[in-house]
């Protein structure tokens, strides 16, 4: 994708806050033009909601959501109901929908910090629609509790199947102290016309049987990432947009060039950043790391940054390629739970010290580490790359005017 995240790190600007000299940089630029170019590819009339489960893709709920809901996002979607407390105690005051299901003992919290539920089980709904009800016959509900239900349309992991949709659709609506706020589903093969088809026929005839019993259904939302990317089902009231919100290409629409332009207007949203804690040499054949795996067969400077395989920084990621002073450097030895260490025998120039930046997903100069290559070195795909990036790594937010915030394992400093 083109706009790659900028070459840009910490120097005099907040480096000394962090605890340790390993950063992930989140561009709220980048991420404002992607919500923008999202919007301009979904409708002008459909609703942008963000997914922001699994920390916002590894790149930070809270201060994500609120870049995004500044910059005019709908609303937002998260997996389970602590990540959307998370949202409302991180300040985050518009919608905000859990894709999964949730404990039925969460319905009155989620009534009172305005959280919508999903509801797609024939056994769980009975469950959730008493606990409202009881919730509501105690004096618990101050408002009611707004449901979302889910249409099973071919992914075969959850939902209703069609023949209960009207049904359920009915509970609902029986039910003192509930709202039927919106029907979805969620598509299995998104660049796959044919198979994308069939699911949202299948969708059609769900809201179809909800319209003709005259039972509403709120919002429909069936386009996800791939969807919106790959234009293959209509967008309906809103769609969902996770992975491509990030600048990071689905992987079931990755390899189509008929969507490249599309793809095309999102720019990269994180990059990662160390500067080294040790510069040494080492002789001809002194080993590097546990083993070793790596033996110099020659004298060697060896860079050590301070993160490794707790970060997200995977073993399987031995040997790629980082960058320094806009040059590719090979990682050497086994990467540690804390520790990775490069060869930067062969940077030209003054000998590299612990005052170089390295950069290890992201551009640097004319060079550029993409999350797909680093997702190629793990036999896995763009979303556990960044998904696994971990929490103790700090999250710096910038853009072109400085620093914006910084989360660390102890909080967030925002400027």
């Amino acid at each position: 994708m083109s706009g790659a995240t900028a070459d840009q790190g910490l120097p005099g600007r907040g480096l000394a806050a962090l605890p340790r000299t390993a950063w992930l940089r989140v561009d709220t630029e980048a991420l404002a033009a992607n919500l923008h170019a999202i919007r301009s590819l979904a409708g002008s009339t459909v609703a942008v909601h963000v997914v922001v489960k699994a920390d916002a893709y590894g790149h930070g709920a809270v201060p994500v959501s609120r870049v995004l809901e500044a910059a005019g996002a709908d609303g937002f979607c998260v997996a389970s109901f602590d990540e959307a407390v998370e949202l409302r105690a991180g300040g985050i005051r518009g919608p905000i929908v859990v894709l999964y299901a949730v404990p039925a003992a969460h319905v009155a919290e989620a009534a009172r910090r305005r959280i919508a539920l999903s509801v797609a089980d024939d056994v769980l709904l009975p469950r959730t629609l008493a606990a409202i009800a009881d919730a509501r016959a105690a004096g618990a509900l101050r408002r009611r509790v707004a449901l979302h239900l889910q249409v099973e349309t071919g992914l075969g992991r959850d939902g209703v199947d069609l023949a209960s949709v009207a049904a359920a659709a009915r509970e609902i609506r029986a039910t003192p102290g509930a709202w039927l706020a919106g029907v979805w589903s969620h598509l299995a093969a998104p660049a796959d016309r044919a198979s994308a088809g069939r699911q949202a026929a299948a969708f059609a005839v769900a809201a179809g049987r909800l319209a003709a019993a005259r039972l509403g259904g709120g919002h429909r939302h069936l386009a996800a990432s791939g969807a919106v990317l790959a234009a293959s089902v209509p967008a309906h009231d809103a769609v969902r947009v996770g992975i491509a919100m990030y600048g990071i290409a689905p992987d079931t629409v990755a390899g189509d060039p008929a969507i490249r332009e599309r793809l095309d207007r999102l720019r990269p949203v994180a990059s990662l950043h160390a500067l080294p804690v040790r510069v040494a040499a080492v002789p001809p054949g002194h080993g590097v790391g546990y083993g070793p795996s790596f033996v110099a067969a020659r004298a060697t400077r060896i860079a050590t940054l301070p993160l490794g395989y707790a970060d997200g920084w995977r073993r399987s990621f031995e040997g790629a390629s980082v960058l320094v002073r806009g040059r590719r450097v090979p990682t050497v030895g086994r990467v540690s739970m804390d520790s990775v260490t490069v060869d930067v025998t062969d940077v030209p120039g003054p000998p590299v010290t612990v005052d170089d930046e390295f950069v290890l997903l992201g551009r640097q100069g004319a060079e550029e580490v993409g999350v797909d290559e680093l997702a190629r070195r793990s036999d896995t795909i763009a979303y556990e790359v960044v998904s696994s990036l971990g929490r103790r790594l700090s999250r710096v937010y910038d853009s072109a005017s400085g620093t914006e915030a910084i989360r660390t394992l102890t909080g967030e400093v925002r400027r």
